[in-house]
């Protein structure tokens, strides 16, 4: 921290008088100096004590002449502490006393005080208001970065309530925070909001933003901020605070009329709120809990940029053609019903797309060493325990009681698999062990959590989980990435994200013990030639993890597959080998899958294919159509061909124009559309058409049939 005493004169990092002779001495106490004084001190003073850096004090005065026997009071010139700022890119700044980081962007230019929206404060995200009092790393928060956004979504969160509490004043208000690509704000209110309604609001919102009013921050302790929302009829708001402890003291923050319980930070004015969109409304439960009273759910989006907002909004236009709901009924694989909310109803077409997704990870079993096994559904209540699940979980679980014995209906397949491991004695020759199964799990999730198949109460996983040593974790885990790699690859997902949740604070087991963890999964990610990310904490108590996350064709990630190192289930469940010194040991279990639950990787790869699922994957591969009756038995004749070739043939034999025939079987997303008449029966050929209207002419059964044989086998 530098010092100085700012008396006239270089010294060091200050400014002082040289007293250089008795008269100048004398001369002091009047406070000028009658060979140099110019009658600009207190311009002079006030320069030094606003300065960025004491040699820009400097500077100031020898550039307007003062020089170097300029002297003023000592009164004005107290000892001081200058506050020293490092920027980003590691350069420094000093200033004389406290600072606000909206002062420290406006020291650095004025373009960069302009865009700031707020700041990090030795990593902290803060207001530009905030003051800085000690030295201090500090960036500034703009809306090309990541922590702007969210500074611009958790402001047009209170913009919407500002908005909604104008135009309907009856309304309480209540939270509102940040959601991925926007945020929303619940309300309570007498009647529903309307379509029309959130364009109104919408326009307020424009309106209040336009106005540029400050956003301002104050704090008061708990008990008088429960008073001020009791006062002005906010009881959600009163309700949240009052459950803050006694001697904590809560922020508020004002915009215009509108005031709000808040942590923060927030964007400086409203005026930095341009481009956002209210998306719907739905229910949500206030604080989650299905016995509150039903709130209504504003949901918006904001950017940073126009071209930002635009850009989310075609997405999400082509995410609704692609909603897996929607294609689910139009393609006719499922629906879901009141009579069985959160489960699915598959439909033939359905129920062949999820075996061909079944028998396929089936033989990635079988091709790489996996035993399949079955474990029971319902388990006792012990177990759980033992697992930690019955007091951790149990609020998610569905369970039963019968001849006085409670039961749940298993949540995952982990200590099912120990189970069976424990049968019999095993030996480090066995290791690694690996067992795979088709388990069918049930998680209570709450209603308004149901999603279509992507979010359900019953789904079945490829689970697998591998017992061996820590010494295998390393080969193990890069044996487990190239074959991910390869099945994503054939489901047609060549883009994945790779990230390693390394140690949480509560944690078990020993730091020697996840420093080999943590370095075997980091290891087989270098190995395999994958760029990586670290998410420092993220890992779950008992080890740490690789989450593998996909990325589809308009840009959304779906995080499915995951590998998961375990040193805590095979002890609480004692599971044991026997090691190569003839002593007991435990193994460390790797918990591990691919596609996760079939059910949402199904509806995950209609939305990625737009319902257009691969040839070897498609419920029906190819239609033959005849164009009169007379070519109905050589239809026939070219149906059973390709049946016999192992695929899944549709044979429409109606008599109904083949150009209506041809449009409602591509309505169906089809591979292939083969069409038949007199010109095709006599060359023993078939007219082909493939998906997205292509005419691919006329070719002989035995061509197309090699063709559409290929597809199959190259997975496309």
């Amino acid at each position: 921290m530098a010092r100085g005493l700012l008396l006239g004169g270089v010294i060091g990092t200050g400014v002082k008088i040289r007293r250089s002779s008795p008269q100048q001495e004398r001369e002091r106490h009047t406070g000028y100096d009658t060979a140099n004084y110019n009658g600009n001190a207190f311009k002079a003073y006030w320069a030094v004590v606003r300065a960025p850096s004491a040699l820009s004090a400097i500077k100031f005065i020898v550039k307007r002449g003062f020089g170097p026997r300029f002297f003023l009071p000592d009164a004005l010139f107290p000892t001081f502490t200058m506050i020293q700022i490092t920027l980003p890119d590691s350069s420094k700044r000093e200033y004389p006393q406290a600072v606000t980081v909206a002062e420290v962007a406006a020291s650095i230019g004025t373009g960069l005080a302009k865009a700031a929206l707020g700041g990090k404060v030795d990593g902290k995200l803060v207001d530009t208001s905030y003051l800085v009092e000690k030295d201090s790393a500090v960036a500034i928060v703009t809306a090309k970065d990541a922590e702007g956004l969210e500074l611009i979504r958790h402001s047009a969160a209170h913009l919407l309530a500002y908005a909604v509490k104008e135009l309907f004043p009856e309304v309480q208000v209540t939270i509102g925070p940040v959601i991925e690509n926007g945020f929303f704000y619940d309300f309570s209110y007498k009647r529903p909001f309307t379509p029309e309604d959130l364009v109104a609001i919408e326009k307020r919102m424009a309106a209040l933003a336009a106005k540029d009013e400050p956003v301002t921050r104050r704090v008061l302790p708990r008990d008088e901020a429960v008073a001020h929302f009791k006062a002005i009829g906010e009881n959600y708001k009163a309700e949240i605070i009052a459950s803050i402890p006694v001697n904590e003291d809560v922020s508020l923050y004002r915009e215009g009329a509108f005031e709000d319980l808040c942590r923060g930070p927030h964007v400086p004015s409203t005026g930095k709120l341009k481009f956002f969109k209210l998306m719907k409304v739905a229910g949500a439960y206030w604080r989650g809990d299905h016995r509150n009273e039903m709130l209504q759910r504003i949901y918006g989006t904001a950017w940073a940029t126009k071209d930002e907002l635009q850009q989310y909004l075609t997405m999400l236009e082509e995410a609704d053609k692609r909603d897996h709901r929607k294609l689910g009924k139009e393609l006719d694989l499922f629906h879901i019903d009141d009579h069985s909310p959160g489960l699915v109803f598959w439909h033939p077409k359905g129920w062949t797309v999820w075996q061909g997704v079944e028998q396929y990870m089936r033989k990635v079993y079988r091709d790489n060493g996996y035993q399949e096994v079955k474990g029971p559904q319902l388990l006792d209540k012990t177990l759980w325990e033992k697992t930690g699940h019955w007091d951790k979980y149990r609020d998610n679980m569905f369970t039963t009681e019968s001849e006085k014995r409670d039961f749940a209906l298993k949540p995952m397949n982990c200590p099912g698999h120990i189970l069976i491991f424990k049968q019999g004695i095993k030996s480090y020759r066995d290791l690694p062990l690996r067992y795979g199964e088709f388990g069918q799990c049930h998680r209570n999730e709450p209603t308004g959590g149901l999603h279509g198949i992507m979010r359900v109460r019953g789904f079945t996983q490829d689970d697998g989980h591998i017992f061996c040593t820590e010494a295998q974790i390393l080969k193990e885990c890069v044996d487990y990435t190239t074959l991910l790699q390869k099945v994503y690859a054939d489901f047609g997902f060549k883009n994945i994200i790779y990230k390693v949740a390394t140690r949480p604070e509560a944690r078990i087991g020993s730091d020697e013990s996840w420093d080999r963890a943590e370095h075997a999964l980091i290891e087989s990610l270098r190995a395999s030639g994958c760029e990586f990310e670290i998410s420092p904490g993220e890992g779950a108590f008992y080890g740490p993890k690789i989450e593998y996350t996909l990325k589809d064709a308009i840009g959304r990630q779906w995080q499915c597959g995951t590998i998961q190192v375990d040193f805590s289930m095979p002890e609480r469940l004692d599971a044991e080998y026997v090691g190569e010194d003839g002593a007991r040991h435990r193994p460390v279990m790797l918990h591990r899958a691919i596609v996760g639950s079939l059910e949402r990787f199904i509806g995950i790869l209609i939305e990625e294919h737009a319902g257009a699922l691969p040839t070897w994957l498609a419920p029906a591969q190819v239609s033959v159509l005849n164009i009169t009756d007379s070519q109905a038995d050589y239809a026939r004749g070219v149906a059973k061909t390709l049946q016999n070739q192992g695929l899944r043939v549709n044979l429409d034999l109606r008599n109904e124009k083949i150009t209506y025939k041809i449009r409602e079987h591509a309505l169906q997303k089809l591979p292939y559309i083969l069409v038949v008449g007199d010109k095709e029966m006599a060359a023993g050929a078939v007219s082909v058409r493939a998906r997205g209207n292509k005419d691919l002419g006329a070719m002989s059964l035995e061509a197309f049939a090699q063709q559409i044989a290929l597809d199959v086998a190259q997975k496309v």
